[in-house]
């Protein structure tokens, strides 16, 4: 069997990975923070109401994620505002360069690996994690919480990208046709002749 050095089997890694770590391998950068949101609310250290996140309480998080979301809205702010923010923060980068380096995420698009997905399997079948780590904030039970994260959800990238493409061809329709030729479309409005 080959093993390329420098690198952990993911059976070896398992118990070494915290709900965070499951939490990217599962949905990526955004289920990172979803997931802390949830934590933070459920330790009653933020108030979730209306996708407005606000503190609440005294600060008893140790983990650098939980701390990040924290920071990111000292006051009231907007929950689609603290998950991009702490998207790009330097603990998510930490997190990712590790399970890189383990092996459990591919380096540039950072996608799940084989062993990964094995890991998460293995996770889901003892149910030692939370289900919103694995499924996402879907899985909660009705309420603020849920209400607020799921209706901060944002248009996928790829989505994004496609519509604002369409959108620049349209414009580039539309002025090419306004250049000075009249155009022989249908005009809006305007009577007709009859009585």
């Amino acid at each position: 069997m080959t093993r390329s050095w420098g690198r952990r089997r993911a059976e070896d890694v398992g118990g070494a990975l915290d709900r965070y770590a499951y939490a990217f391998l599962a949905g990526g950068r955004r289920r990172v923070v979803e997931s802390a949101v949830v934590a933070l609310t459920e330790q009653g250290v933020l108030s979730l109401r209306a996708t407005r996140l606000r503190p609440t309480g005294e600060v008893r998080s140790t983990h650098a994620v939980e701390h990040a979301v924290i920071v990111a809205c000292p006051r009231s702010k907007r929950v689609e505002e603290v998950i991009d923010t702490v998207g790009r923060s330097q603990p998510l980068d930490d997190m990712a360069r590790q399970l890189v380096c383990l092996g459990l995420l591919s380096g540039r698009r950072q996608r799940t690996t084989r062993s990964g997905r094995r890991l998460l399997a293995a996770a889901a079948s003892e149910g030692s994690l939370p289900r919103y780590v694995l499924e996402g904030p879907a899985v909660l039970a009705t309420g603020p919480v849920r209400h607020g994260l799921l209706s901060a959800a944002s248009i996928p990238d790829g989505l994004g990208r496609t519509l604002r493409r369409m959108g620049k061809a349209l414009d580039d329709d539309h002025s090419s046709s306004t250049d000075g030729a009249p155009s022989g479309g249908i005009g809006c409005g305007g009577s007709s002749g009859g009585d």
